[in-house]
């Protein structure tokens, strides 16, 4: 395994989709009843990518986009945002970028996501053997990206090549059930990547899906660290996370928020945490920040425009009470 020293570098190669949010607006109104939308940057690869830039590192995205006006409003916001798409390609023919509708509600929430001839998926090896890992400080990818071929095996040869420049892998697990084909596949290639990977992240529902029971999720990610894995956040929605390491293992809980809506605050999480852990803070302080930016987002808007950058982070944890036992 890799040397999470190397974060210090705070340049993050990050795989994965970058698609368009549209939010019915103003807040509060439901997708059927909407006459006007707000259009985002989207697409949970592309919000970690923005939420590590805001805290001050540097992330490239590695993925591609539509030849269309939807891919050229990814990459327009990717530029705006200050992340590096150098290596985002294009795929023109049917190919479409990832498109959500979404409701800014914390109750009945609905988000509606059409992924059918996804753009993100048709990245191949050729891709990723283009990138120079040496020059970047991590590999981040998301489950997303292992969800159909050939992404899939281009992705494991990220990790492949990736590896042997001495890179840490990070793993969102991210699971959405509609991109994949079934559940056995997802859980046999989520199992996998875990396997190979450094620093994990996910729900009780996604490590008790890779465990093959929702009630083993906890010893699943217990069985990584036994296997190799530095650092495992095991999240819990409202009763917090469980942070397991080789020194052991301790739950944190979370900053009391006003919530507009539930969406955003994985990709919050996981950007503010890695940016933490870069700057040379100890694990317990890297999750505290991330679940800190969680609260934030979850609080505002959109999930890219609202991921905090650092001196509103800092303020945050200054002066918001928390986190909850």
């Amino acid at each position: 395994m890799a040397e999470l020293e190397r974060l210090r570098g705070r340049n993050f190669l990050v795989i994965g989709r970058a698609g368009m949010d549209l939010y019915a607006d103003p807040a509060g109104t439901r997708i059927e009843e909407a006459s006007r939308f707000v259009a985002h940057l989207g697409g949970s690869s592309a919000n970690i990518a923005v939420a590590l830039v805001r805290q001050g590192c540097k992330a490239a995205l590695l993925t591609r986009v539509s030849d269309d006006a939807v891919g050229r409003f990814c990459l327009a916001q990717l530029d705006g945002y200050g992340v590096d798409r150098t290596l985002v390609r294009v795929e023109g023919g049917e190919a479409r970028n990832s498109l959500a509708v979404v409701e800014t509600r914390v109750e009945d929430c609905q988000s509606v996501i059409y992924r059918n001839g996804a753009a993100d998926f048709a990245m191949v090896a050729a891709d990723v053997e283009a990138v120079d890992y040496a020059k970047f400080s991590a590999l981040v990818t998301t489950g997303t990206v292992l969800a159909a071929e050939p992404s899939r095996s281009a992705a494991f040869r990220a990790f492949d090549l990736a590896r042997a420049a001495g890179l840490p892998l990070v793993f969102d697990v991210d699971y959405r059930p509609y991109s994949w084909p079934s559940a056995a596949v997802a859980a046999e290639t989520y199992s996998r990547a875990a396997a190979l990977c450094d620093v994990i992240v996910g729900n009780d529902v996604e490590f008790g899906f890779m465990a093959g029971h929702p009630d083993r999720g906890l010893d699943k990610a217990r069985e990584l660290v036994a296997e190799g894995a530095q650092v495992v956040v095991y999240k819990m929605g409202e009763k917090g996370a469980v942070t397991i390491t080789r020194e052991g293992e301790f739950a944190t809980g979370i900053y009391p928020t006003r919530a507009l809506k539930p969406t955003g605050a994985g990709d919050s999480f996981l950007g503010a945490f890695l940016a933490g852990l870069a700057s040379g803070l100890p694990v317990k302080a890297a999750v505290l920040r991330g679940s800190a930016a969680a609260a934030m987002v979850v609080a505002r808007v959109g999930c890219a425009p609202a991921m905090p950058d650092l001196p509103e982070l800092d303020d945050f944890l200054t002066t918001h009470p928390g986190p909850s036992a």
